[in-house]
């Protein structure tokens, strides 16, 4: 890369995948096309390669990359929804207009405007207080474990964070309720939350201590009753469950590494020497009725930038529009290091969310009948929420 130094490893990764595509011996042998449609220049000079670039180069695609369509979608979407809700911030939200018999019609537009602001912000409210439950008794689950296996402690893990964010989730709203009604004064704090509230966003003094996500308020919400949901069946009596959600977790690292723990335990394998073996089962989350009896089956996971062809086990090229197709049911087992097959085989990256980068998770050895470059300039990845 000229000028630059790449420190993320998955582009570094892409970079030397298009070098290997790109750069090869056959251009000094024969026709080689560089892109669909555009074939190797001949020799020329200078001029002549930018009068054979400009005449002949096809328009911008994602195809030139090595992307699916779907990846343009994908974006345009996005931008499309940035656009849209830059526009509904601007609308007029409250007003310290006063009331009388000579305020201006703008005056009393701007006085209805804050009403519906107040009364929008404060039925968000009330709806997210009282479907908010009760805050894990950890003394009482901990009483309930006796033994600590690593899959126990991960429960533990995963119910004091859960109380930590509902915590701050019923204190903020108690405390904006208050300033609502007049009884307290409105702080800057206060403020952000009930516009995040207004505008169906995640506040962010709840994000600090929440997990990454790009769903809205409402579909946020949604989801972490799910997950208190799941902490409250898996605590019950701490039997794994028979097929787990892995987008469910705040730390998902923690949940596979216990895999690797409870094998390494039971065989007395050095930890250091073990990974994870992925098996794509053909099964949905409602055909698994009882967990394995090494590892994990877990579910909830979606494949972006192809698909996975359930029929030949192997990953395909995505259908047009279905950017991000549902994986079926992941068997996870540990195994040793020089058990792992590595042959046709994509090193697929796990990521949190749409966002990548540093949602980054795990690395899934997924089958595959063509050349592993060819998923990885299509930036194929798994996500565990979309």
């Amino acid at each position: 890369m000229y000028g630059g130094h790449i420190t993320d490893d998955w582009d570094r990764r892409l970079c030397r995948t298009y070098l290997s595509e790109y750069i090869r011996a056959e251009m000094l042998e024969g026709e080689v096309y560089l892109a669909p449609g555009f074939l190797i220049p001949p020799s020329l000079d200078y001029k002549g390669y930018h009068e054979y670039i400009d005449d002949n180069l096809p328009p911008e695609s994602p195809y030139l990359y090595g992307l699916h369509p779907n990846a343009e979608m994908g974006f345009l979407a996005v931008t499309s929804d940035r656009l849209f809700r830059t526009v509904l911030e601007m609308q007029p939200k409250e007003s310290d207009a006063g009331g009388g018999s000579g305020v201006s019609r703008e005056e009393k537009a701007n006085k209805s405007s804050s009403m519906a602001y107040s009364f929008q912000v404060k039925s968000v409210l009330d709806e997210i207080i009282e479907r908010l439950p009760e805050p894990f008794n950890m003394a009482e689950i901990m009483a309930k474990a006796a033994d600590k296996t690593p899959y126990v402690v991960v429960a533990f893990q995963e119910c004091e964070r859960m109380n930590i964010l509902t915590h701050e989730i019923r204190r903020s709203l108690k405390e904006l309720d208050l300033g609502l009604k007049g009884e307290l004064t409105i702080t800057s704090d206060m403020e952000e939350l009930a516009n995040a509230l207004f505008y169906n966003n995640v506040p962010e003094s709840w994000t600090r201590y929440a997990y990454p996500s790009l769903l809205s308020l409402g579909a946020w919400y949604a989801d972490l009753l799910l997950r208190i949901r799941e902490l409250e069946v898996w605590t019950t009596d701490f039997v794994l469950p028979a097929t787990v959600w892995l987008a469910g977790f705040f730390n998902p690292q923690s949940f596979l590494t216990a895999i690797m723990q409870s094998m390494a335990r039971k065989n007395e394998w050095p930890l250091d020497k073990m990974c994870l073996s992925v098996e794509v089962t053909k099964k949905n989350r409602e055909d698994v009725t009882a967990p394995p009896r090494e590892g994990s089956y877990v579910h909830g996971l979606f494949m972006e930038g192809a698909r996975w062809d359930i029929p030949s086990g192997v990953i395909a090229d995505a259908r047009l529009k279905e950017l991000t197709p549902m994986m079926p049911v992941i068997f996870i087992r540990a195994i040793p290091v020089d058990r792992m097959d590595t042959k046709n085989v994509y090193e697929c990256p796990v990521y949190k969310t749409r966002m990548r980068g540093p949602t980054y998770v795990w690395t899934f050895n997924l089958k595959t009948k063509e050349k592993a470059a060819k998923w990885i300039l299509a930036a194929v990845a798994l996500l565990l929420q979309v």
